[in-house]
């Protein structure tokens, strides 16, 4: 009989969903070492953040079909060990999504009324009524960063009392914010100075990291209260402390922070600030949730069914992976550039178009990678092959593929169109040599053929001498070097010449080198972008 594994504690719901079908073993109690010697035995195993599945262990575990992580995160397993071994990898993305908000909900209130300052105050012999009195929610302004599941869940709660909601997310379509009643800020600067209270629901990537910095706090409205129930590093600790002591941020509500677990911290023990040791997913319901979210994914897995959170399964079939598979790439690419070059605050919508020997095969593969480019590292999901459309249709984002088996002037060509509002931008590539490396075609309305590399930046500008020498100077002086370049011209509308030119350099191109260029007579807009590889 298929024997699966239970690692770690989970509701008695999903393990009774287990035992429906497999003989079941709870290894809560096990010895240190005695997975190692045990895993074997078992086609699938279900765990919690504690158990780490290395690829040492994964190699150990022969009969080994699925894994289910109870929760959100993945990164106690070596998924690419276990894709390598053809293990289906599974999670609960939607687990604690309601936790989380009502705890931003919890903490906002606490924050408003001052309930947890007022309940030390009365238990160590003080009434200090006057001292503690509060701020009523109604009528204030919340203002939400991030506007994915959580945010808005915490956007519909928030309106249940009184409260203006705006929200600042440019990857989430406009008509998203209209279905739930909720302004749609244009910037984040606009977001910063309408909120009185603001609360963050970003995903923690490189570019969100130290997100709310000394910059972004003077933006904000004096005596803002801020809440972070996300992720500990979208917060520069040293900054929201000074703006504490100025009073520039009246409160403060923390249930994350950069190093975990933490018992001191410069803002601990603070009469404005609250802290809670990370229980935004933390209610015996999320913990059911998951085990039950994750145990249905093992059994599917095990049983033939469809696995709709996996994050491993295999996207292909194996007819159409010589032809498909190397534009795979070359498609999260352009999803992530056509992002990149879009000037509005939202993604409205999708198109993909297939063109060539590549419309002859089923390409959802290829539109879910343009998805995956576009919006990896922009929400609070880890995106992968399956969740990507369901994230994108949660963000009220239209994605339309459509396929030509001809193509001109290439063999296969693909087309990324993003629109935001009014506009569209759009770019296309494809892949070309023995190594099938992937070029870029064209750009902000320019055409051109430049082999796309990690690091990729694109400037508009008036089509005069001497302007492709003004961006190497400009480059030398800071070090910069190009990799390579290509240059594009087309006329504008208006009978003036404009030109595109993108250029590849070793390493990234600093936001104040972009800014020194942009300040120069003649150049209109530049971009710089690091490629998904």
């Amino acid at each position: 009989m298929t024997r699966v594994l239970v690692k770690e504690k989970i509701g008695d719901s999903g393990v009774a969903l287990l035992r429906e079908h497999f003989d079941v073993d709870l290894g809560v109690d096990w010895a240190d070492g005695e997975l190692e010697e045990r895993i074997g035995d078992y086609h699938g195993i279900l765990i919690r953040s504690a158990t780490k599945l290395t690829a040492d262990l994964i190699e150990r575990a022969h009969s080994l079909r699925a894994i289910g992580r109870a929760g959100v995160g993945i990164d106690n397993v070596d998924v690419p060990a276990a894709t390598k071994r053809g293990i289906i990898v599974a999670n609960a993305p939607q687990s604690n999504v309601v936790t989380a908000a009502e705890h931003t909900l919890a903490l906002l209130l606490a924050l408003a009324r001052n309930v947890p300052q007022a309940h030390g105050s009365l238990i160590a012999g003080r009434w200090d009524r006057s001292k503690y009195s509060g701020t009523e929610l109604m009528d204030k302004t919340l203002g939400i960063l991030g506007f994915g599941r959580i945010g808005q869940l915490v956007a519909q709660r928030a309106k249940g009392f009184g409260m203006r909601v705006i929200a600042f997310d440019p990857f989430m379509g406009a008509e998203r914010f209209r279905e739930l009643g909720v302004e749609r800020a244009g910037t984040s600067g606009e977001l910063y100075a309408a909120a009185d209270f603001l609360t963050l629901h970003l995903p923690n990537t490189p570019e969100t990291e130290d997100w709310l910095d000394a910059q972004a706090l003077a933006k904000c409205r004096d005596g803002v209260r801020i809440l972070n129930v996300a992720r500990g590093p979208l917060v520069v600790d040293a900054d929201l402390e000074a703006a504490l002591d100025s009073g520039k941020v009246g409160g403060a509500a923390l249930d994350v922070f950069r190093c975990e677990p933490i018992t001191e911290h410069p803002l601990f023990g603070r009469d404005n600030v609250i802290v809670t040791p990370h229980l935004g997913a933390s209610t015996a319901e999320a913990t059911d949730r998951a085990g039950f979210q994750a145990a249905e994914q093992v059994v599917a897995a095990l049983t033939g069914g469809t696995v709709m959170t996996a994050v491993n399964v295999p996207a292909f079939s194996s007819e159409d992976r010589e032809v498909l598979g190397p534009f795979v790439p070359l498609c999260r690419q352009l999803g992530c550039l056509a992002l990149t070059l879009g000037e509005e605050v939202s993604a409205d919508r999708i198109d993909v178009e297939l063109l060539g020997r590549i419309a002859e095969r089923d390409t959802r593969p290829l539109t879910v990678a343009v998805l995956i480019g576009a919006l990896g590292g922009r929400t609070e999901e880890d995106l992968n092959e399956v969740n990507a459309p369901g994230v994108a249709e949660e963000r009220g984002i239209e994605v339309a593929e459509s396929r030509n088996a001809t193509a001109r002037d290439f063999t296969d060509l693909v087309r990324v169109t993003l629109t935001s509002g009014e506009h569209s931008v759009r770019v296309v590539g494809t892949v070309l040599g023995r190594l099938n490396r992937p070029h870029l075609l064209e750009a902000w309305g320019q055409r051109f053929n430049l082999q796309l590399e990690r690091h990729l930046t694109l400037f508009r500008y008036r089509d005069v001498p001497g302007m492709i020498g003004r961006v190497g100077t400009v480059f030398g002086e800071h070090g910069v070097n190009i990799a390579s370049a290509a240059v594009g011209h087309d006329p504008s509308g208006d009978g003036a010449q404009e030109a595109v030119m993108v250029v590849t350099t070793d390493r990234p191109v600093p936001h104040d080198v972009l800014d020194a260029i942009l300040a120069l007579d003649g150049f209109v807009d530049g971009r710089t972008v690091a490629l998904p590889e």
